[in-house]
């Protein structure tokens, strides 16, 4: 295992830990879009809703304004595709912070710092920009 799935991994090891001071970790979850497939299983799963794009890790807790936690793992020079900009974009006009992190640590940090705001989710057209992994800015600002 190398690479953004050993990020991946690295950064729910770390939230299982982490639970005891974080309680609210317990709701994260990945969002399995990649991978190599069949076409059959890759039709069926689209039939079942996959979508291409969706980032692949979420937090669905409210803090600072914002109703929940989107974030895309990159590793190396990976950048977002097109799919996963429209989805940050998207996600981010319905009021859910996002972000592009690069390594678990990173992840990490903004995790910590998203959970450190207030509880509660109207955020009436703010960004509260935050953590090393671009948070809440442009799609195209994370590139």
């Amino acid at each position: 295992m190398q690479g953004e799935e050993a990020e991946q991994v690295a950064l729910f090891q770390w939230a299982e830990f982490a639970k005891v001071k974080y309680p609210e970790l317990e709701l994260m979850y990945h969002v399995p879009n990649e991978g190599k497939r069949s076409p059959v299983t890759g039709a069926r799963m689209k039939r079942a809703g996959l979508k291409n794009g969706v980032p692949d890790v979420c937090l669905p807790t409210a803090h600072g304004g914002y109703i929940g936690l989107y974030i895309e793992m990159k590793y190396g020079k990976n950048k977002p595709t097109e799919s996963q900009k429209k989805w940050l974009r998207a996600l981010r006009a319905q009021g859910h912070m996002t972000a592009v992190c690069y390594s678990w640590e990173q992840a990490r940090e903004l995790i910590e710092q998203y959970l450190s705001l207030p509880k509660g989710g109207t955020q009436n057209g703010k960004e509260n920009l935050m953590g090393g992994c671009g948070a809440s800015r442009s799609a195209e600002e994370q590139e």
